[in-house]
């Protein structure tokens, strides 16, 4: 039963429909009889500063999840940032410290990584072809070239956004090449959709499907659906594939660390 003490989270997002986390949170804070509870939340893509100053007001809004298209401002607005969503510029994640203060981080990449690691997907020494570098791309981009990979090519439909991350994932890691190209997986390891692109049933391909071959990990962060049409055709081919859930998952454990979901609200 939800109280007025209650502790109350936001997933903030447009479209809001395909979203998971609400449900995920509300299933563990059932479980683990938490006195809190997480709204899913659809702003309009130009009103996100008058959205901003209400969640700065709600002094019973404990934390906030934040989804495409709003990672940016979210990094911009926030009162503080942690060296992640700093370096990316995008956040996922807002808490409320307790002198109201907005914190922001960003765990798109570190969920990505520890994802991939669990599921046995190495991308050390690896060629990498990513594309999209919006605010997941972009944090998931950072990550690859820490864990090691040797050649990062970035595709996303803006150049000059695909342009800007190379340059700043340059700057940071010496050890890793890294260009923009084209969404072509020839010569590349791994192979990221970092898109919305899958979303719809008619979607086109993110990348060019046609030059895959079943020497590529095949990875697709979107959760639904679970079998995008690309990772259904790379199955086709024989690749490994990554689907997207592994990614969420690990970051909900991150994201509930950080949002302190354990200590905010009383236990029923």
């Amino acid at each position: 039963m939800i109280t007025g003490k209650s502790s109350v989270y936001f997933m903030i997002s447009n479209p809001i429909d395909h979203v998971k986390s609400p449900g995920m949170f509300n299933k563990l804070f059932a479980d683990e009889s938490i006195d809190a509870v997480m709204v899913p939340i659809c702003v309009d893509a130009d009103r996100f500063d008058t959205a901003w100053d209400y969640f700065k007001a709600m002094t019973n809004l404990k934390g906030i999840i934040v989804s495409v298209p709003f990672k940016a401002n979210a990094a911009k607005a926030a009162d503080v940032r942690n060296p992640r969503a700093e370096r990316v510029g995008t956040a996922n994640a807002v808490i409320r410290e307790a002198d109201g203060r907005l914190r922001a981080d960003n765990f798109d990449g570190a969920g990505f990584l520890e994802g991939m690691r669990r599921s046995g997907h190495q991308l050390s020494g690896r060629k990498v072809l990513l594309v999209g570098a919006g605010g997941a791309g972009a944090s998931i981009g950072f990550c690859i070239a820490e864990a090691g990979a040797t050649h990062l090519t970035i595709h996303d439909i803006d150049p000059n956004r695909a342009g800007d991350l190379a340059a700043r994932i340059s700057a940071e890691f010496h050890e890793c090449r890294v260009e923009v190209g084209e969404p072509n997986p020839e010569g590349h390891n791994v192979i990221i959709n970092a898109t919305p692109i899958g979303l719809k049933a008619d979607d086109p391909m993110p990348l060019q499907a046609d030059k895959l071959d079943a020497s590529m990990t095949v990875v697709d962060i979107i959760m639904d659906p679970k079998d995008t049409a690309l990772l259904r055709h790379a199955k086709s081919l024989g690749c490994p594939v990554q689907y997207g859930q592994p990614m969420m998952d690990c970051q909900m454990e991150l994201l509930g660390e950080f949002l302190r979901v354990r200590e905010q609200g009383d236990h029923k």
